[in-house]
């Protein structure tokens, strides 16, 4: 039987009650918070991971959902909902202050220093930041010890591909020095793998912001950017209480160019550098 394209595209739409349900459970799983009008978002993110686990339609993934007892169901849907837009050294800034106020602060205190990329997607962040700390060690060797790098992600799959360090040369090009690219990948045919001076420091780990992430210790610099927005105000207010408390005494808090804290907490003063900014704890 030869299925009608028509009826195919509607076997895969979602109805306003499929998507409340598929909003309730972003919001409660992750804190993604949805608009009333994402329908086509649904759509197109998640007909493919209908027809990757093998139902018959969109309801079907739902009442899945709802019963809880598959968790690939549950990764699936939210790998497919969270947004993995990253690049090297994305706006740049961040990195720019990173190597002039921050590292050499750091260097100033003479104890471990401590680094967090929270939502590190494919990783080019929490590498980016490596490669930071690199350059700053070739010009002042032994002035940052201790150094360790934790890079965390609600996505498992997202997480197995950056522990890899392997990235395709389309992914290479998006705010990658030929020079950094030289330095610090084996460049093979159509990929490139990070080398292990860069990513020995770096310790991959799944966590959900809006659980308890005590365990992984406390940080001289935490980077969560392009995170708050997605999260409902309550949940914002809770990620940065714990951010703030996540930090040892003067560290540092970077969050995404359109994200503020202001009317969240007084904990942290702003320092401005070259067209950025970076929240230094009280």
């Amino acid at each position: 039987m030869v299925m009608n394209p028509a009826t195919a595209e509607q076997r895969q739409s979602v109805t306003q009650q499929e998507y409340d349900a598929i909003r309730r459970f972003l919001e409660e799983s992750c804190g993604i918070v949805l608009g009333d009008n994402k329908h086509y978002l649904v759509n197109s993110r998640l007909s493919r991971v209908v027809k990757e686990q093998g139902f018959s339609s969109m309801g079907e993934l739902v009442r899945a959902l709802n019963t809880g007892r598959d968790r690939s169901v549950q990764v699936s849907v939210i790998d497919a909902m969270t947004t993995n837009e990253t690049s090297w050294f994305r706006d740049n800034h961040p990195f720019e202050s990173l190597r002039e106020i921050i590292l050499p602060d750091l260097s100033a205190r003479g104890y471990g220093t401590a680094i967090w990329s929270a939502a590190c997607s494919s990783g080019q962040e929490p590498y980016s930041i490596s490669m930071v700390i690199q350059e700053y060690l070739r010009n002042r060797p032994n002035s940052l010890p201790g150094i360790r790098i934790v890079a965390t992600d609600i996505s498992p799959s997202m997480l197995q591909e950056a522990e890899k360090g392997v990235f395709e040369n389309a992914a290479m090009s998006r705010g990658l020095s030929d020079e950094f690219k030289m330095r610090y990948f084996d460049l093979f045919d159509g990929y490139a793998k990070v080398k292990p001076v860069i990513r020995e420091r770096i310790t991959f780990k799944e966590i959900n912001l809006l659980r308890s992430f005590t365990s992984l210790g406390r940080f001289d610099c935490i980077f969560c950017r392009n995170v708050l927005i997605y999260f409902s105000a309550e949940n914002k207010r809770d990620i940065v209480k714990r951010l703030a408390d996540a930090l040892k005494p003067g560290g540092y808090l970077y969050l995404g160019g359109t994200e503020s804290i202001a009317s969240f907490t007084d904990r942290f003063e702003t320092l401005r550098y070259r067209g950025g900014m970076v929240y230094k704890l009280k």
